[in-house]
């Protein structure tokens, strides 16, 4: 639980989806290998996105062609991200270090627009 409010702490503060956050937060708190992990952090994203997808349509704050576009790229990508992470678990360590490398490739991101900012 401690680990859970954690996670929803620093992403509600940072306002990120929480992925980057859940994933790491699961494995240290339940020991559960990562593709585990990854399937567990993508249901909850997902009951937290239509919650909050829902109240910002309701609120009128959606722009639903931008919308769309971004629903059909991201299940594409989910499609081919499920294909790609059931390969490189089957390979000793190769999922932990694409998923470690995506986390500081966005973190190097982060920094250098704060930078520039």
């Amino acid at each position: 639980m401690i680990i859970g409010l954690a996670v929803g702490l620093f992403s509600g503060f940072f306002g990120i989806g929480g992925g980057f956050l859940i994933v790491p937060g699961l494995i240290g708190a339940t020991a559960m290998p990562l593709i585990n992990a990854i399937g567990s952090s993508l249901v909850s994203i997902t009951a937290f996105g239509l919650t909050t997808a829902a109240s910002y349509a309701w609120s009128g704050l959606v722009d639903w062609p931008l919308a769309f576009l971004f629903i059909i790229g991201g299940a594409m990508g989910g499609l081919f991200g499920i294909r790609l992470a059931k390969h490189l678990s089957g390979h000793k360590h190769a999922l932990s270090f694409t998923f470690s490398g995506i986390v500081i490739a966005v973190g190097i991101y982060v920094i250098v627009r704060s930078a520039m900012a």
